[in-house]
């Protein structure tokens, strides 16, 4: 008997796989296809020679773990410990497993906004606790007081996403007062921050929970290097909590994982002295901006993007064809792969908007936009 009976393959797989079969340009998953900066291969080089490949520490490699807590500090000027609130993950995506695992219980209740990144509510499920799904307005701000509605004596957790993956929203200091104010009447409800794309922001920078003194005692965020150095197949992210919940989340990770990958760790370990976060936001910025101008003669909308590496686009103008469909037919006879909207809602919510991923090198930039200008 299935623990996921209502799971199945996700439509990350599923478009990537018809892309290849269809030979088509695929725009659809989030991962880079340009070189990772040669500092980094090089650094990768020269380590594979020495003595770095058995397992490091449960928590992380100890001078990764010193060059977070500087990166945070520097980033967001909170001070963290990093012996006790930091844990190195298998990627982001472990790290919110983890301590979705850790924290919560049967029949707890977790609040998750739609549309939503597909891994929240699995580990939910596996807890035999209850996902309790809220839509986002349309234009994807969270609606708090529809939020607040929905809380309970049951709520556990609320999981938020900032910048958001898919459609590119980041958090105001408003949305953070309303949730400050939610909180404050659920005191034992914990914060669950994704903030993966953190460096990946426009014009304004995202607000993180980092920065939101009423929160830290009772946050968990989320960060990957995978993201944020273009080596997403590395899987190594990061977690900061304070000492008594990381503590759990610890005892958890210890048994998933135990370690992770010792010789990714001390390569980004050493990269940090060379690379500033500042260069990642400034070259995603010139993609965005570069994709958004190609795309300008095209018949398709563009939703503003303010932080990810994904544009929405409505396609109302094209076609009156649910998402799914669009988006399987835009790989069929067009070519391009991208992923719909509407598999991010629990209820299917079809806006007639669709997710492109622009990491791209710009010759595939160039030619997949020109195959959607001719649509």
């Amino acid at each position: 008997m299935s623990k996921l009976p209502n799971i199945s393959t996700s439509i990350f797989t599923v478009m990537s796989k018809m892309a290849t079969e269809h030979n088509a340009i695929n725009l659809s998953q989030g991962f880079p296809n340009f070189p990772v900066n040669e500092r980094l291969t090089d650094i990768v080089a020269k380590l594979a020679k020495e003595n770095v490949h058995q397992y490091l520490p449960m928590s992380g490699y100890p001078p990764l773990l010193s060059k977070i807590a500087t990166l945070v500090d520097d980033s967001y000027g909170r001070i963290i410990q990093a012996e006790t609130e930091i844990l190195v993950t298998a990627g982001a995506t472990q790290g919110i497993f983890t301590t979705i695992l850790t924290l919560v219980k049967t029949n707890d209740e977790v609040i998750i906004l739609d549309p939503s990144y597909d891994c929240y509510e699995a580990p939910v499920l596996l807890c035999n606790a209850n996902p309790v799904r809220v839509a986002l307005n349309d234009d994807y701000t969270p609606n708090w007081a529809t939020i607040e509605k929905v809380c309970s004596s049951k709520t556990k957790m609320i999981i938020i996403n900032n910048p958001h993956n898919p459609t590119g929203k980041i958090l105001t200091k408003s949305d953070f007062e309303a949730l400050e104010i939610l909180l404050e009447k659920y005191p034992d409800i914990l914060l669950l921050s994704d903030e993966v794309y953190e460096y990946i922001t426009f014009e304004e920078k995202h607000i993180s929970a980092h920065t939101r003194e009423k929160l830290l005692h009772r946050c968990v965020i989320v960060s990957s290097f995978g993201k944020s150095f273009h080596v997403t197949g590395w899987k190594v992210g990061y977690l900061v909590a304070p000492e008594n919940l990381m503590k759990e989340i610890k005892k958890v990770h210890q048994f998933l994982v135990f370690s992770v990958n010792s010789i990714c760790q001390v390569a980004i370990s050493d990269y940090l002295d060379l690379v500033s976060v500042d260069e990642i936001g400034k070259l995603y910025q010139e993609k965005r901006d570069y994709f958004r101008q190609l795309l300008k003669e095209s018949r398709f909308e563009l939703m503003p993007c303010e932080g990810t590496y994904f544009q929405v686009a409505s396609y109302a103008a094209i076609s009156n064809e649910n998402d799914v469909d669009f988006c399987k037919r835009l790989i069929i006879e067009h070519g391009v792969a991208a992923i719909p909207i509407s598999t991010f809602y629990a209820d299917g919510k079809d806006l007639k908007l669709i997710r492109f991923c622009f990491a791209k090198d710009n010759t595939t930039l160039e030619e997949a936009t020109k195959r959607l200008c001719a649509i």
